[in-house]
């Protein structure tokens, strides 16, 4: 039986050029409850992890809530700006 040797180049690359980001930043109007609902019904957290990425734009200024294509974030990007939750893409 021979093993199989790994590396870097073995594995198939991924295409990550069009993979986006949509980034929450803090703001200083919504509540975190208000947030924390949000993020749940239109990005489909969880409680914890919607509690969780409130707080890191609350402390740090923006926090990374959805990845994936620019097709994929823009429902969800326009559905909270609606709601009058500062989100961006990048």
């Amino acid at each position: 039986m021979t093993k199989e040797k790994f590396s870097p180049e073995s594995f198939p690359k991924e295409e990550t050029e069009d993979i986006k980001s949509l980034i929450l930043h803090n703001d200083d109007v919504n509540t975190f409850d208000f947030i924390i609902e949000n993020l749940v019904e239109i990005c489909g957290h969880d409680e914890i992890q919607a509690e969780q990425c409130a707080l890191i734009a609350h402390l740090k200024g923006s926090c990374d809530i959805l990845s994936g294509s620019l097709t994929e974030l823009l429902p969800p990007k326009k559905e909270l700006l609606r709601r009058n939750i500062s989100v961006s893409i990048e």
